[in-house]
């Protein structure tokens, strides 16, 4: 492991009574002025990797800030989650980002941040376009293949499967909260579902945690707002 710490050396800095919170290893010390090890998970607009070009995304941008505060040079290493995990807790990995919600079953590999940010996917409708307040027989434009399809079913309103929701499909659609205000919508009283988002860090690297949450707990949900929409637009 890259970040092993002898015996004698733990010792010493206990006796010595050093300030809480330390690491079990060394991360925030070798990632400041060092590498940014990143695991990067495909769930766009947070964040994606092209076939070619450097990853994109909202929480792509945000990793880039995080290493410029710390003098870091990044390395992307997209994966999925069941990859990125495992050799986030051997340390291989510095960081994994992608979308992750706080209630992710992977809390025996990770520890996971603070949430940051709450997304909510809506019912929202354009200008003239009514929603009831019983979805029963409504037709709801919604993505295709998407968790919100059976969330409409479970509502009995009528799928209406589109490859992407545009603001001009003259009825009421599922879309992220943050793109209200893009498409020109109004939301309903139907919520149909939230996320707590949240980065993953290695268990025990206590100071390098508290760092990552300080510089995403600065963040308002309009900052992130703005990064979702810019995402959006680059897909």
């Amino acid at each position: 492991m890259r970040r092993g710490v002898s015996l004698l050396v733990v010792v010493l800095l206990l006796v010595g009574g050093c300030g809480w919170p330390r690491d079990t290893g060394s991360t925030l010390t070798d990632v400041r002025d060092g590498v940014l090890r990143v695991g990067l998970t495909e769930s766009p607009p947070w964040a994606w990797a092209p076939d070619q070009g450097e990853p994109q995304g909202a929480e792509v941008w945000l990793v880039q800030r995080l290493a410029q505060r710390l003098g870091a040079r990044i390395e992307w290493y997209p994966g999925s989650e069941s990859a990125l995990m495992p050799a986030l807790k051997d340390r291989v990995l510095d960081l994994v980002v992608g979308g992750l919600d706080a209630q992710s079953p992977w809390i025996e590999h990770a520890s996971l941040t603070r949430p940051y940010v709450t997304m909510r996917t809506l019912v929202a409708a354009p200008p003239g376009v009514a929603v009831p307040g019983d979805l029963s027989g409504v037709r709801v434009a919604v993505p295709a293949g998407t968790a919100e399809v059976a969330a409409l079913t479970a509502e009995e309103a009528v799928v209406v499967a589109v490859p992407e929701v545009t603001g001009a499909e003259g009825l009421p659609v599922v879309v992220g909260e943050w793109r209200l205000t893009e498409l020109r919508l109004q939301p309903s009283g139907h919520e149909l579902g939230k996320q707590d988002h949240v980065w993953a860090v290695p268990p025990g690297e206590n100071a390098w945690q508290v760092q990552v949450e300080d510089f995403l707990l600065r963040l308002s949900h309009a900052d992130v707002n703005e990064l979702l929409v810019r995402a959006e637009a680059a897909q």
